[in-house]
């Protein structure tokens, strides 16, 4: 088993926000995500896989009429495991305005999540 520096997994966690800043959001499931990760919101059960995540995905995604901000609160990393709270605005296809703070939990291993739990209101 590899274990990540606070290097590696830092700059990965950086690299990944980039990513979802810039809507490259599906391409970040391929570079970011192991075959196997589990993905969970707050205490809903977790889903597990990436072709299952990533289904999961276009369904949040299908739902978005606008993006309006993305912005990177905080970023922590340590070991293997990186913390990173961010606020994400967006309008949905039914007109309703999001405007949501989550701290997003992600354990990494040689390079890909195999964990994450995202944590909002």
């Amino acid at each position: 088993m590899t274990t990540t520096t606070h290097t590696d997994t830092l700059s990965r966690v950086t690299d990944l926000q980039t990513y979802i800043a810039e809507g490259r959001i599906m391409e970040a499931m391929d570079e970011f995500y192991a075959p196997d990760v589990s993905m969970q919101e707050n205490t809903d059960p977790p889903t597990v896989g990436l072709a299952a995540n990533i289904e999961r995905e276009e369904g949040f995604l299908a739902d978005i009429a606008e993006w309006q901000a993305f912005e990177v609160l905080s970023v922590a990393a340590a070991g293997d495991t990186a913390f990173v709270e961010s606020r994400s605005k967006f309008k949905t296809v039914d007109g309703t305005e999001v405007d949501s703070v989550q701290v997003s939990r992600s354990v990494w291993k040689d390079g890909k999540i195999v964990d994450e739990r995202f944590y909002h209101q």
